[in-house]
């Protein structure tokens, strides 16, 4: 709430000079009174300066205190005795920090697995990684695809940034996580080759992880156009929007 400061000291000798010289004018002519009488511009100075010392002093000490120079015109006031509320600390907080400390999943810690998506002809598969280690552990980032012979000469599969998700992808154990993979853009052609098994790998915490693990690929193949495939990002669910590409 903001407040003006008042100045009542300054509006009482205003007005008593004022009221003095109107009185002094009329006085000429009567002359002055008798001596124990009070003059007007006496009584009226001082029940001015008697209602200035107790209804203002504090408001006036108050104001020059919240102001500091005591110029201004208008100062910010707070209510006192109100204590602001801590922040409490939220479950999410404290998932936050127990994800941290999940140390990445290895590939030794999940099984991975693909299946093909619905719609004829199959040009996108999901794979779906189980943590089998009996502890939690963090996916990182998206899986490191390899459709040729050997992982080491393969062509990277790249990955769609619009699926990334906003949060660390926590595996607690026997719990899964998916990621969608686009193979072809309509199905077999002379652009793509029959895959029957293939490579992943993971991230670690500074870059890929070392080791891979072979995963078949679904009943009779996948048709693959290395120059189209794509993958997206674990994540605990495929997303619309998110997980279409």
């Amino acid at each position: 709430m903001r407040t003006s400061i008042r100045r009542p000291a300054v509006l009482a000798a205003t007005a008593v000079a004022a009221l003095s010289l109107t009185l002094t004018a009329c006085g000429g002519d009567e002359g002055t009174k008798d001596n124990g009488a009070a003059t007007p511009a006496a009584t009226v100075a001082a029940t001015v300066a008697a209602s200035t010392d107790a209804g203002t002093s504090g408001s006036a000490t108050a104001a020059s205190d919240a102001s500091g120079s005591g110029t201004s015109g208008v100062v910010t006031t707070t209510q006192v005795g109100v204590k602001k509320k801590a922040p409490s600390k939220t479950s999410s907080k404290t998932s936050s920090k127990a994800r941290a400390k999940a140390p990445a999943c290895t590939v030794g810690d999940v099984k991975i697995s693909a299946a093909k998506q619905p719609g004829v002809p199959t040009t996108h598969i999901t794979l779906t990684a189980t943590n089998v280690s009996g502890r939690s552990c963090t996916l990182l980032q998206y899986p490191l695809l390899a459709f040729g012979e050997l992982p080491q000469t393969s062509k990277d599969v790249p990955p769609v940034a619009k699926s990334k998700p906003g949060t660390p992808i926590v595996l607690n154990a026997g719990t899964p996580a998916y990621a969608a993979v686009r193979i072809n853009n309509g199905g077999v052609d002379e652009k793509t080759h029959t895959v029957r098994s293939f490579y992943v790998n993971l991230f670690a915490a500074d870059g890929p992880a070392e080791g891979s693990e072979t995963v078949i690929a679904p009943k009779g193949g996948i048709a693959v156009d290395d120059a189209v495939a794509k993958t997206g990002y674990w994540t605990y669910e495929l997303r619309n929007g998110a997980d279409e590409f």
